[in-house]
Formats: structure tokens, C-alpha cells, sequence
């Protein structure tokens, strides 16, 4: 993933996924699906059209230290 606008981090998932987008103002620690096929992660706040995925449960300066890097590697399993 790659910092953008000083409030996120934006990765391409590789394929196109459905998706519900509704305009909504994101927190730290929302992950959203932005265009059908990239997933955001939040450091900060934003007004845009996305589908919601998830939240991090951390706090804001842990989620901060963590995604505020230039380049982030983001892991997602499901069991």
C-alpha cells in the first residue's frame, strides 16, 4: 500500500470486487473499498464514495504509527 493525501494508505487488490459505495466521511481505522478494486485504509479522515469493509480496533495514535510510513504491507486472512 502507498500513502496518499497524508491520510491514508491505497493498495490495488488485484481484481474487481461488487461493491455498495454510499458518500460517507471515513475515521482513523475504517478500511473501505474505493473503486471496485482498492482497499484504503484510514490514518485520517475523508469525504468520499466507498463501500465499507471494515475497522481496526486500535487506537488512533496506534493506527497512526502503523499506517503513516510511506509504504505499508497489508495482510488479510479469513478462516
Amino acid at each position: 500500500m502507498s500513502k496518499y493525501g497524508g491520510f491514508e494508505q491505497v493498495g490495488s487488490i488485484g481484481s474487481v470486487l461488487p461493491s455498495n459505495d454510499k458518500d460517507i466521511t471515513t475515521e482513523c481505522g475504517d478500511i473501505v473499498l474505493y473503486s471496485s478494486n482498492q482497499m484504503v485504509i484510514f490514518y485520517g479522515s475523508n469525504s468520499w464514495e466507498y463501500t465499507r469493509l471494515g475497522k481496526i480496533n486500535m487506537s488512533k495514535a496506534q493506527i497512526k504509527e502503523l499506517l503513516s510510513g510511506d509504504n505499508v504491507t497489508v495482510t488479510i486472512e479469513v478462516e
